[in-house]
């Protein structure tokens, strides 16, 4: 089984890369290209989707990545159906074994399009008529080709740690594989080496350097230019090469098989592979076959727009060979002479010429053919559209008769339709003289852009043309041409002309040649139409090639295909990877089909770039497309070692030192594959995405040499720094030899030198190490990296990850000639790190007078000069930890090297396993308390806690934690790990020193009397931060804090799951993040126990705001919240107690909206009791045996006759009920009415409230069942915001009283009713009651459980709804001249007088009342409520307080706003628009009731798209929960919660709903 087939042995966890993806099924930006590693080793590519996204919507996954054994094919996808179960995140695994370069796509059935607001006639239903099937935005992933080669000798005496005399000798007859980044290529140009027979000198030179890749410039036959990139025959390779050494050589055939031969035979014995370049855009410009097919270049004949750029270029061939008869200067010297020369071109070139006939209208001979059609026509009127100005008349003939604009082929080849013309002309003028007028003024109308642009181009073309004249005959840095001939006209021929031939038409004998623009659009073909640059001169022409038109599809040019098909195929076959030259020009779809035939005979190619777009992002699009393994990048476009430093940190570092993102964010996992029937172990290891990875070179063929462009002593700087990059890297023959100039790839005539080995030459001794350094790092795994630059040094230093052993290069650059002075450079220092040294030297140019041998190329005379062993000083710092310092020489000259070995002191390879383990027996012990303190607390909490001693951590130049525990640190870190930030400010602060460490355990330490379970999470976090404080150098110090912290707050996690229902340890992720807003909000503070006399945990309202003492307690939210957190969620032991609780403190039939411990609660919510009795109903049908709680009892706080008593009073808690009893006083008090006073009404419990607004009077109404309570100067439900701003006079003004019978209030008595009947019917219900006693016409009446309950079911639509139809107002109690939207549920019945219009208002309220008492509801009514509050109410995270429409509407709270604007001053519009999130759970389980029976998974994925945003924003707030409200559409409040129980509660019971109905089979 060869390596790229091999199955993972057995109990080898494989690794599996997993790429999340987007809603949709999008890849993000980030991961829109994936790289992954050659499969020597088969592993899988995961894509993962969250549960209930779009994509799941009968998704399917499509990917041309084909199915073991298949072939590849580019256009044949397939099939991968994501699992059908939304409700979980799911995934799709490929099995990956072999290399290429694939794409992939989701498709599903459309989103739904945001429903309409409902109208009589289309009450219910989407605007859409069907569900559509869309795709994903595509993604592509590349997977690294198997490269194998026979291995080497280790370069360095494993003894003495010294270069080896042995080391990289190439092991002949074995076979290993190289990683693409560990490539070391050399560019080789054969034609300076002579026959085949003659390259072994330079092959051996170049494998004993540590060159393990050659890169051949095109061996093909070359064209008259001799260049090797003007191929003349793409199917034969240059007979130059052959001799009878070589080996046969009489035919193409022949040449071609002996070229393999050697090519695999160099691969074999030198331990080189070959890199071919491969030419795809053009041909020579000599190539025989072009006479017989020149339609496969552009000519004017298939492309007719270049027609005038081809008339242009020959006039100015023959202006250039006619200069001096013309008396123009033929030898230009100065600008002078160049402006004369253009003078010339303007006179005698381009006035002659008349080009501006190519671009507009001939006026004279349009208005000819006109008035004959006008006279051809039979007489009309005009029909009185007639064209008010000239403009108009021009416009109309623009868009219906223009024709051929710019189009090129011919002289005034644009032109007027004549019919179409005279029809708008008669349409519009009753006379022929009127209408040819116009109509002349019309086409100069158009001729005006026509000649302005005209006159661009002309301008670019004078400009262009003077500009390259000066370039390439005066300008320094130019190559300065001189005389003008024949041969050297001048400026570049843009054509190439055929010799002429009976076969084809004179035009197509003239093709354009190649070149390149400056800033070109690398996507479009700048021969095509839709360019004019050959016209405007501003292609950089080669003369020698012609460029190569393909078309869209082999059709459009068969021939060119079919031959460049075998061209490519023969390549491929005989070499292991392509350079593809001037990528940038070559079209997308013909890279990839021409890629494709090749990587069909060579399956593991690799393939490199010559690509200049100036855009990572278009990098990305032709790496992804074209599946390049590399681009070629030059270190010597650094202009300065600061821009040399980033050029390294850019292509080179790959991970820095101290990396977390594998180390951290890996999971252990199982993964299925092909074949088997049980799951193999897996490392599950995120993918964030790639960027194009490089072939970074210290200096390219084509660019000047660094003694030109720098010093030639900085070649030795670059050679080494560029080896110490991870990628792949590479050099050009002699660069490593010190030539001095760039050669002439045309008329260099020389050949290369022959000596015996690399250290003869240059830096060739250098290069040796530092090329197998490379590949050995690469093999090794020393995939850590930093880069550190100081004045003119560069130290570049390469750590493995678990070994900690590395290699260091200290380079003082040369960039340029200041010396020999070694300069200002500090010791270097290495903490808790010994190095050894290898090696150091200094280049040293003996002679700079390079030999001008006439035969041979040479480079400077020189040699490397010892740098003796430096000073390394080893000592300890105050705090004890070792740190080696290297003192530079002072003999260091500029041109400068020294090689060190490294290897961390006392840093175990096993500390990350260390840090890893034992995690999940420390916290196994603690219950949900413990672990709010371990993963949570509030700065308020913990100061609570701690008497005032301990609060969040702050860190240097961060916002400070906002949570004490683990989950505090997550935040940031989750940041740091996924990108690797070690510049974070968290990273920084660890590196300065430990006090991170200690306060995170320390802290634990501290509880430990009052949380005793902590001591073993605090034992374990101090023993791993002991051993990382005493081995780990500063620098690692962010790592391994990471890794134990990471650890330990998964394994806390985990835990708290444990811990928890069905429903939650089933769920999806995000399920438990809402579930860990229940640990959050659930712990134990002293000064907010559930009691006045023991502590307990309790549930914070909110966070930060809500933390502590009486602030932390709210009825209401407690009871809105307690389903979610505490019963969906099985913490039903929290649960119990809040109930029994806030039991105790029941007084006047109501429970207290602030508890205060019961110490002074206050009963101002007239709501609290109803969620407080909807909540125990709950616990009794949740909770195993729930029952038994109506049977406990409590002690009241209070005395039954409402008296209020201080706590420690003997009165206090001297009476017992059972909560039934409680449950039964509730529905008894109020249906005898309830009406007192506050106590303490006044400035002492609420300072800004009216005095008529401490009267609590509630009464029951007999004629519809409903109970009736509040008044204009009190606000008694949840919408409780009190004006408080006197400048604006809304002080003591309640911004919605909502008094009368609040639809949620009416709903929760009706459950509680139904419920009560219920257990009474089952003989549950043991108080002995039927029914309350209630006045009613002034008798006292039993009313029945049941008979109150179906009151009120009788009476509720008739009361609440608002008919989407006015013809049913009558059946029901409206007033419809307050009505202000149709088709909703009232939010109150019965407002007080004056306020009557406050029923209609449209409100989030009434789905709380759908999801209590959904029986209630016509089902249609419900759905159509629904579906407006879908169109109106719905903001991204939670619902809007009130109709926009509405005019109290505002929906963007500020309570620091001072203003004098009565509805904004105070935060008084705090429920009056702003998005409130718990409403959205209420509305998404309303929907689900009302919707999800019925129409089953469609429901349920709507619910779940409109939690994306939820998702998102729990994923990415530091506090990891949901916020108490937002602004208009989901902006920012700050002054809300960060964190809100109840947000996360009702989104849980939406949640939970939907478990239900798909059959979760409850939390029993």
């Amino acid at each position: 089984m060869s390596p790229a087939t091999a199955r993972p042995a057995r109990g080898e966890p494989i690794e599996v890369y997993e790429v999340k993806l987007e809603y949709d099924g999008s890849p993000s930006k980030e991961k829109s290209y994936i790289r992954l590693p050659a499969p020597v080793k088969p592993h899988v590519l995961r894509f993962a989707f969250d549960a209930g996204t779009v994509a799941s919507k009968n998704g399917v996954l499509w990917t041309n990545f084909p199915p073991e054994g298949k072939e590849f094919r580019r256009d044949h996808f397939y099939e991968h159906r994501l699992p059908s179960d939304f409700s979980k995140a799911s995934h799709i695994d490929l099995y990956v074994t072999s290399a290429g370069a694939f794409e992939f796509y989701v498709e599903h059935d459309a989103a739904e399009e945001e429903l309409p607001y409902p109208t009589p006639s289309q009450p219910l239903g989407s605007a859409q008529s069907e569900r559509k099937r869309v795709q994903s935005k595509h993604g592509y992933f590349n997977v690294d080709p198997v490269l194998t080669f026979p291995p080497r000798t280790r370069i360095l005496d494993p003894k003495t740690g010294q270069p080896s005399a042995d080391g990289g000798k190439v092991l002949a007859g074995k076979e290993g594989v190289l990683s693409q980044t560990a490539i070391t290529a050399l560019s080789f140009f054969a034609k300076w080496a002579g026959p085949l027979s003659q390259w072994a000198p330079h092959l051996d030179v170049a494998s004993k350097a540590g060159y393990n890749m050659i890169h051949y410039t095109p061996l093909q036959v070359r064209g008259t230019s001799n260049s090797p990139y003007s191929i003349g025959d793409q199917l034969d390779f240059s007979h130059e090469m052959f001799d009878d050494k070589a080996g046969k050589s009489s035919t193409p055939a022949e040449r071609a098989d002996t070229l393999k031969a050697w090519l695999g035979k160099i691969k074999r014995e030198y331990g080189m592979l070959s890199l071919m370049d491969v030419v795809l855009n053009h041909t020579a410009h000599s190539s025989a076959w072009l006479n017989d097919h020149p339609e496969a270049g552009y000519s004017p004949h298939n492309s007719p727009h270049l027609t005038p750029a081809e008339e242009l270029d020959r006039a100015l061939i023959d202006f250039s060979n006619n200069l001096a008869s013309l008396g123009l200067p033929d030898d230009p010297k100065s600008p002078t002479d160049v402006q004369k020369i253009m003078d010339g071109v303007k006179s005698k070139v381009l006035d002659k010429l008349q080009l501006w006939q190519y671009y507009v209208i001939d006026a004279k001979a349009v208005k000819e053919a006109v008035a004959a059609g006008w006279d051809a026509e039979s007489e009309g009127q005009a029909n009185g559209n007639s064209a008010k100005s000239t403009q108009s008349l021009a416009k109309q003939l623009e868009e219906k008769a223009l024709q051929n604009k710019l189009h090129f082929g011919e002289r005034y080849i644009t032109t007027l339709d004549v019919l179409t013309t005279v029809a708008i002309l008669r349409s519009q003028f009753g006379s022929k003289d009127a209408a040819l007028d116009a109509l002349s003024k019309a086409v100069d109308e158009l001729n005006a852009p026509l000649y302005a642009t005209y006159d661009d181009d002309l301008k670019a073309i004078v400009a262009n043309l003077s500009g390259r004249l000066t370039y390439m005959r005066l300008e320094e840095g130019g190559p300065k041409m001189g005389p003008i001939t024949k041969d050297k006209p001048f400026c570049e021929p843009y054509f190439t002309r055929l010799a002429p031939n009976n076969k084809h038409h004179p035009k197509a004998i003239a093709v354009a040649n190649n070149g390149w623009i400056w800033a070109a659009d690398p996507l479009m073909d700048f021969a095509s139409s839709k360019s004019r640059v050959y016209l405007r001169r501003e292609v950089i022409a080669w003369g020698d090639t012609v460029k190569l038109r393909y078309g869209s599809e082999p059709k459009d040019s068969p021939w060119l295909w079919k031959h460049m098909e075998e061209y490519v195929a023969l390549s491929a076959e005989m070499c292991d990877a392509f350079r593809i030259d001037n990528c940038h020009s070559t079209p997308v779809h013909v890279g990839e089909y021409f890629l494709d035939v090749a990587r069909r005979h060579n399956p593991n190619l690799y393939v490199c770039a010559e690509l200049f777009t100036g855009s990572e992002e278009m990098d990305v699009y032709f790496v992804s497309r074209l599946g390049l393994n590399a681009l070629i990048r030059e270190m010597e476009n650094g202009h300065d070692p600061k821009e040399e430093s980033r050029l390294l940190y850019r292509f080179g570092v790959n991970k820095p030192i101290g990396s977390m993102d594998k180390d951290c964010l890996s999971k252990s996992g199982s993964v299925l594959l092909p074949g088997s029937n049980s799951p193999t172990p897996a490392t599950v290891v995120p993918h964030p995405g790639s960027s194009p990875d490089a072939l970074f070179m210290d200096v390219t063929h084509d660019n000047e040499t660094p003694t030109k462009k720098r010093t030639t002593e900085d070649i030795i700087t670059m050679g080494a720094l560029v080896a110490f990059s991870w990628s792949a890297t590479g050099s050009t023959k002699g660069v490593d030899e010190l030539y001095p100039d760039l050669l002439d790839l045309v008329n260099e005539k020389r050949m290369y030198e022959v000596y015996d080995g690399p250290e003869q030459r240059g830096i060739g001794y250098v290069k040796r190490i530092v090329n197998a350094l490379h590949r050995e790092m690469v093999e090794d795994g020393f995939e850590e990296g930093h880069v550190h630059q100081e004045g003119d040094y560069i130290m570049f230093h390469r750590v493995h990850p678990k070994t900690h052993k590395g290699y260091l290069c200290i380079a003082h650059t040369a960039f340029n000639n200041r010396g020999k002075a070694r300069g200002h450079v500090a010791p270097i220092r290495l903490d808790r790190t010994k190095v050894q040294y290898i090696t150091g030297k200094t280049l040293e140019i003996t002679d700079r007078n390079a030999s001008k041998d006439a035969k041979t190329l040479k480079g400077f005379a020189s040699q490397l000069v010892d740098v003796p062993a430096p000073e390394v000083t080893e000592g300890r710092k105050i705090d004890g930890d070792f740190y080696s310092e290297i003192n530079v020489p002072q003999e260091f000259p500029p041109g400068s090297i020294m090689l060190f070995a490294s290897a961390m002191e006392g840093l175990a390879s096993d500390l990350d396993e260390l840090c890893r383990s034992g995690a999940k027996e420390a916290f196994a012990e603690l219950d949900l308390i413990d672990l709010n303190v371990v993963l949570h607390r509030a700065d308020g909490e913990e100061k609570d806690s701690t008497e005032g001693q301990d609060g969040v951590y702050k860190i240097p130049g961060h916002e400070e934690l906002v949570y004490c525990g683990l989950e505090g640190w997550m935040h940031p870190l989750r940041q740091v790990m996924k990108h690797n930030d070690l510049g974070h400010p968290l990273c920084a602060h660890l590196r300065d020193g430990t006090w991170a460490l200690d306060y995170v355990h320390g802290r634990l330490e501290k509880q430990l009397a009052m949380f005793p379970r902590l001591t073993k999470p605090a034992q374990w976090l101090k023993e791993r931060f002991d051993q990382i404080k005493s081995t780990v150098p500063s620098f690692m110090r962010p790592k391994y804090f990471a890794l134990t912290v990471t650890t330990a707050y998964d394994a806390a996690v985990a835990r708290a799951i444990e811990h928890m229902s069905p429903f939650i340890r089933e769920g999806h992720p995000f399920i438990h993040s809402l579930a860990h807003c229940a640990v959050q909000m659930n712990g134990e503070v002293k000064s907010a126990s559930l009691w006045h006399d023991r502590p307990s945990a309790s549930m914070a309202a909110g966070l930060p705001h809500f933390a502590a003492s009486w602030a932390r307690l709210w009825g209401r939210d407690v009871f809105i919240s307690l389903r979610g957190l505490y019963l969906t969620t099985a913490m039903h032991q929290y649960a119990r107690e809040h109930i029994l609780s806030f039991g105790c403190t029941l007084k006047h039939g109501l429970i207290p909206n602030l508890l205060n411990s019961t110490t002074n609660p206050r009963y101002n919510c007239r709501d609290g009791p109803w969620f407080f009795a909807q909540n125990v109903q709950d616990y009794v049908k949740m909770v195993p045996g729930g029952e038994s709680i109506l049977q406990e009892k409590v002690k009241r706080r209070f005395p039954l006759n409402d008296e209020w008593v201080p706590v420690d009073s003997p009165k206090a808690f001297s009476h017992e009920s059972t909560v039934a009893e409680l449950i039964e006083e509730i529905l008894q008090r109020h249906a005898s009415g309830i009406h007192f006073r506050e106590h303490d009404a006044g400035p002492k419990i609420d300072e800004h409230m009216k005095d008529e607004g401490f009267n609590i009077d509630i009464d029951p109404d007999w004629s519809t069942g409903m109970i009736f309570g509040g008044n204009a100067w009190n606000c008694g439900t949840w919408q409780d915001k009190n004006g408080s701003s006197t400048k604006a006079g809304n002080r003591g003004h309640p911004g919605s009283p909502r008094d009368g019978a609040a639809i949620e209030i009416t709903a929760l008595l009706k459950s509680t009713l139904t419920w009560v009947d219920s257990l009474r019917k089952r003989g549950l219900w043991l108080q002995g009651k039927d029914g309350v006693t209630a006045m009613i016409g002034g008798k006292k009446t039993l009313v029945s459980y049941a008979d109150w309950a179906e009151l009120i079911q009788r009476s509720f639509e008739r009361c609440y709804w608002v008919p989407l139809d006015s013809a049913q107002d009558g059946s029901f109690r409206v007033d419809p001249g307050l009505i202000n939207r149709r088709g909703i549920y009232k939010d109150v019945f019965g407002s007080g007088k004056g306020r009557e219009w406050s029923d209609y208002q449209f409100r989030s309220n009434f789905p709380i009342a759908m999801c209590v008492a959904p029986e209630l509801f016509d089902k249609e009514h419900a759905q159509i409520a629904l579906q407006a509050a879908h169109n109106v109410l719905k903001g991204p995270l939670g619902m809007r307080t009130l109709d926009p429409s509405d005019m109290n509407y505002r929906g963007d709270y500020d309570n620091a706003n001072d203003s004098t604007d009565f509805h904004l001053a105070q935060g008084w519009n705090y429920h009056n628009g702003p998005e409130w999130v718990f409403p959205t759970g209420f509305f998404l389980r309303a929907w689900v009731l009302f919707h999800g029976k019925e129409e089953g998974d469609e429901a349920y994925h709507h619910v779940s798209s409109l939690l994306v945003e939820h998702t998102k924003h729990i994923a990415s707030s530091p506090w990891a929960g949901l916020p108490e409200l937002t602004n208009s559409n989901g902006q920012y409040c700050r002054d809300s919660c960060a964190t809100q129980a109840w947000s996360a509660s009702t989104i849980l019971d939406a949640l939970y709903e939907i478990w239900e109905q798909r059959g979760g089979g409850g939390n029993k």
